[in-house]
């Protein structure tokens, strides 16, 4: 029923996932959350369960309103127009332009270029690989941000996409990326992880996180 708490089906270390539980702790959205393990058993996300509920066979996916959705920012627009507040959307146009932007340029051009499906097809050199995507998006990304942000990505109000930049930047340091010519991202990245809804969401942090990983 619509009236039901939402269920986020998630991976700790999925930066999609990631961007979805924090939209949720900004919003003060209470969840419950069923982990679902990408590597375990051959990757869970394959079970027959699983693909009823997201044929792409991806995390994150969240139940919620009597509706299943997929896709991290077509759940977390829906949060945004269920839930307005705190906006993660400006109302000045050029603004939402913007973070709409960078958002796209992460989940878009970035992301699933070093997603684990994708470096599986890789095989040996996935590290290079991962590094080579990584650093081609963030050379982009820090130029715009240079012209966008104050305290966060666009302005000083946290938006769609810091959402997005946060578990980017944890993928990049996960491949051992030079973070070094990338100051604003860097100084950005560094000021998120001090509000608490980036904190609690922190892959260190979650029910399905083992316990060498945790926090």
């Amino acid at each position: 029923m619509a009236s039901e708490k939402p269920i986020l089906y998630s991976y700790f270390r999925s930066s999609c996932s990631w961007r979805v539980r924090i939209a949720l702790a900004l919003k003060g959205i209470s969840y419950d959350l069923v982990p679902v393990n990408l590597i375990k058993d051959g990757g869970q996300q394959f079970s027959a369960e699983f693909k009823a509920l997201n044929p792409m066979q991806q995390v994150p996916a969240l139940k919620i309103d009597g509706i299943t959705l997929c896709q991290s920012l077509a759940i977390i627009n829906y949060l945004e127009e269920t839930h307005p507040n705190p906006r993660l959307l400006p109302k000045d146009p050029k603004k939402r332009a913007q973070v709409r932007m960078i958002a796209d340029h992460i989940v878009s051009g970035i992301q699933p270029l070093q997603n684990l499906s994708v470096l599986k097809q890789v095989g040996e050199k996935k590290m290079e690989w991962a590094q080579n995507c990584i650093t081609s998006g963030f050379q982009a990304l820090e130029q715009i941000l240079q012209h966008t942000a104050g305290c966060y990505c666009v302005g000083d109000e946290v938006s769609m996409a810091d959402l997005c930049l946060v578990p980017q930047v944890a993928n990049a340091e996960r491949f051992k990326v030079d973070m070094g010519p990338y100051p604003t991202i860097t100084r950005i990245n560094k000021a998120l992880l001090e509000l608490e809804a980036f904190k609690i969401t922190h892959p260190s942090r979650q029910p399905d996180t083992p316990a060498e990983l945790r926090a």
